[in-house]
Formats: C-alpha cells, structure tokens, sequence
C-alpha cells in the first residue's frame, strides 16, 4: 500500500515549513518551538486579513482563497447558534502525493498550530484531522499528547486510504463514521459541516503555512516567492520527494534538484491534472500565472516527469484503469463511464485502430459534466491532455506499430504484493553510497558506508529513480531482480 513509502525531503533556498530538519528528522513540541517561536493570538477578522494579504489558497487541489472560506464559516455561524468546527484534510489517496504526508510526519506542530488558530479565531469547539496512514496518525497522536491539555481540543479521525476519501463531503462523512464517499450534493462545509456545523475545512498545508504567516506576519511572508504570489509551496516530485520552494521557481530546476529531467514530458497536478510538453516544462514557472499559460495548474502539487525509457501510452493507460477502479460507485459516469473509457484507452494501447481512439473521445463526452463529484471530469482530463502531449505515440499504439518500450510504472500507484527487489552484488560494491543518494527511500547505509541490505524492495512508484541508480552505480553492483 501507498502507507509504506516514506517521502524523502529537499527544499529550494531558506526553508520555512520544513525549517529545522537539518538538525532532526521530526521535530517534537520543545523543538518546534526553539525553530518557530510562540503563535500569536489572532481575532477572526485579524486572521481573515492575514489570509487576504498573503493571498493564501487552498492547497489540497481547488486552491480557493483561505480568506473567502473564514468569512464563509463566520457569516454561517453568526446568523445561527454561533457554534463552528475547523477539520484538516490528511488524506493523500493518491499514490502521487506525499508532501502532507512529509508535514505530518516531521512537523505535525506546525499543522496543528495552523488549525488551532484557526479554531480559537473562530470560536470553534471541534478540530478533527482526517488521515489515511498509520505512520501519521501516530505522529498526529503524539504531538497532541505534547501538548497537554492544549492538544485535547484535537481529534484524529482514522479513514480509509482511497482516491475518493478526500472530497469535501467524503471527509465528513468519514470522520462522522458514515462510508466515506461524496453524498453527490453541491454543499458547502462552510454552511453545514461536521456535526452540521459551518465548518473550516482546508488540507494540512494550508493550515501549515497560516502558522508560518502568522509568525512572520503579511510584510516578512510576501518577502519570499513572487509578489502576486507570495510565499513557498511545497511539491511531490516524482511521487517520492517532498520539497519546499518559493513561489515562481522554475519547474526544470526542481526537477534537476530531483535528479529528473522533463524527459516525454511532465504531468503537472497529480491525476486530475495536465501534462506539459517537455518544452513547456523547461519554460514553466512554478506559479498560477506561469501555468496556466499552459493550461496547467499545481492542484495538489504533485509533479510526474516520465522518463525517456518508459510507454506513455502504456502509463496512461494504467492510470486511468485505476482511477476507474478508485470511483465512489455512485453515479452512472463513474460506475459504468469510467471503466468504460478505461477500456477504450487499453484497446489503444493493445492496437484497436481508429475506432479506438474514437471510443476514447466518445467515453469521455458522455461522463464529463455528468458525475456527482469531480472524478469523472478529472480523469477525462487527464486522458484528454495525454492525447494531445502524446498523440504520436497514441496513434501509433491504435495503429499496431507501437513504441517498443516497457511500461516502467513511472507514475505511481500503490504498490504490488510482489514488488521489485533492489539487489547489490557485495563482490563489486565498493561503498561509493551514490545508490542511497539517488534513492534514499529505499536504500539505507550501515556504519562502514555500505548497503544495510542486499535485497531491498522497490515499491512501483520508485522504480525509475532505482533504474537510475543501477546505471549509475560506478561499481556496476547493483540490478533490479524482478
């Protein structure tokens, strides 16, 4: 399962949200304080002025302004009993996405911080963090108890890790014990919530960097990033590195700070979002204006390069058979749509002709506007923009001839049973280490500066980043045993 992958971390110039992970791998009460200092109070409409000045948005996907959301929930509650509730959104359910993970892991403070201001600003009795992973709900469960009295006011609500699990009203339902899916009706949490409350919803980033706002204050935030949008955004690189960088950087440094490269091209916003053209990623920013240039948004902030030596059609068209079987099962475009058009996709890639691809478009006109929530419309998406990123490749795959390559498993979905294994050959090992710098996800060294295993799995996810270890392992010591 995705639970098993822990991310790596990097950060472009001075971190803030990743600040102090240096010196430790998480940062407990006591140290988070020596890092951040004390929060201030902050009135609600303080906090909402905050939100407005910074132009903090939504980082979970739909990237809406904080700001409209505060006010939302405040002018609910004050025509009603005045009662509210904050929730975080903890939940990654897809495989592509593991920077919230990365900030409940190693500083669940900082999220914590960002929902109790919230929660004293609003007045709200209930703060609940919905997650999807052992790991983190552990983590969560022990900065609370750091806290003392202070942390009782926070609930952890364990849900079930499915693509579906975080939409809005999915959330909810989970955390109130009811399956969580999306009830199919247009409410917003801030008129009727958890417990019917107006409710603050937002996913762990957004409350993260409210808390670093907070500190700083609107002056020092903007100084970071570009001035129409001030501050750092944090990445999946991959679908295994977390990293924190500044508003406005360019994508292909990122990449090159990954040890990645555009390759075919670059999926930009996780499985709901768009591909870019390899010169479209070499051009882009990492900012709303840069990218929707391109027709592109960050979403979630997951960022898929695919390398040179995989079939594009071939990844595309795993994707999107997972995405079908990801569907909440609710509507006629999800339960019939979807895995129809996934259908319609694999018979491209199997040399279905023309009428293949003529499917595909058919498949995708009859769910998009059409579903209870918004997977249909993502993942029609999705496999409209790899048609026109890749429409050589696809032709030549529904016309018999093909690409001739592997498909590699470039873009992450939960791991096999029965994944690859990583295996050094001692013989030829010679401790250089590049292995644990290139994959250190999966690689661990011992005291003497070799592998602390011979066999090490690789979960689907990292297999192009183990590739790029086997060739460049200067010992030639390493392979990948299937």
């Amino acid at each position: 399962m995705t639970g098993v992958t822990r991310p790596a971390l990097g950060c472009v110039g001075q971190p803030r949200l990743l600040a102090g992970l240096d010196t430790a791998t998480r940062l407990d009460r006591e140290a988070h304080l020596s890092v951040h200092g004390p929060l201030p109070p902050y009135r609600s409409d303080e906090l909402t002025r905050l939100a407005e000045r910074i132009d903090l948005r939504g980082r979970g996907g739909a990237g809406f302004p904080f700001a409209r959301k505060l006010r939302a929930v405040t002018r609910t509650a004050a025509a009603r009993e005045g009662r509210t509730a904050v929730v975080v959104n903890g939940s990654e359910g897809e495989p592509s996405c593991l920077k919230d993970t990365a900030l409940l892991l190693h500083v669940p403070h900082l999220v914590l911080d960002g929902a109790l201001l919230a929660a004293a600003a609003l007045g709200a009795e209930d703060v609940v963090v919905g997650v999807t992973r052992d790991d983190v709900e552990q983590s969560l469960r022990a900065a609370i108890a750091e806290r003392g009295p202070v942390g009782s006011r926070v609930r952890v609500a364990r849900l079930p890790e499915r693509f579906v699990t975080g939409e809005g009203t999915s959330l909810i339902n989970g955390i109130e014990g009811g399956p969580a899916l999306p009830s199919g009706r247009k409410v917003r949490t801030s008129d009727r919530g958890l417990g019917g409350l107006p409710t603050l919803l937002s996913n762990t980033e957004t409350y993260a960097q409210l808390a670093v706002a907070a500190r700083l204050g609107a002056d020092a935030y903007c100084e970071v990033g570009i001035p129409a949008e001030p501050g750092t955004i944090m990445l999946t690189v991959g679908g295994a590195t977390a990293v924190e960088v500044p508003t406005g950087t360019s994508l292909a440094y990122v990449l090159e700070l990954c040890g990645s490269d555009p390759g075919q091209g670059v999926l930009v916003g996780g499985y709901h979002g768009r591909w870019l053209t390899p010169a479209a990623a070499r051009s882009a920013a990492l900012s709303r204006q840069s990218l929707a240039a391109y027709d592109a948004v960050l979403g979630a902030g997951a960022v898929l390069p695919l390398p040179e030596d995989t079939c594009p059609a071939g990844e595309v068209a795993r994707v999107t058979r997972w995405m079908a079987d990801e569907s909440a099962g609710q509507c006629g475009p999800c339960v019939r749509g979807l895995p129809s058009l996934a259908d319609a996709v694999e018979k491209i890639v199997g040399g279905g002709g023309s009428a293949a691809l003529e499917a595909v478009e058919a498949r995708m006109r009859a769910v998009r506007g059409r579903g209870a929530c918004s997977h249909p419309d993502g993942t029609s998406s999705f496999v409209a923009s790899a048609l026109a990123t890749f429409p050589e490749e696809l032709r030549d795959h529904a016309l018999g001839s093909g690409c001739g390559r592997r498909v590699l498993g470039a873009l992450p979905l939960p791991a096999d049973e029965n994944p690859e294994r990583l295996v050094v050959d001692w013989t030829l090992c010679k401790g250089h280490g590049l292995c644990v710098d290139l994959l250190p996800e999966v690689v661990r060294l011992d005291a003497d500066g070799y592998p602390s295993q011979a066999v090490m799995p690789v979960p689907g996810r990292l297999r192009p980043k183990a590739l790029r270890a086997v060739r460049r392992c200067p010992a030639l010591a390493l392979r990948i045993q299937e």
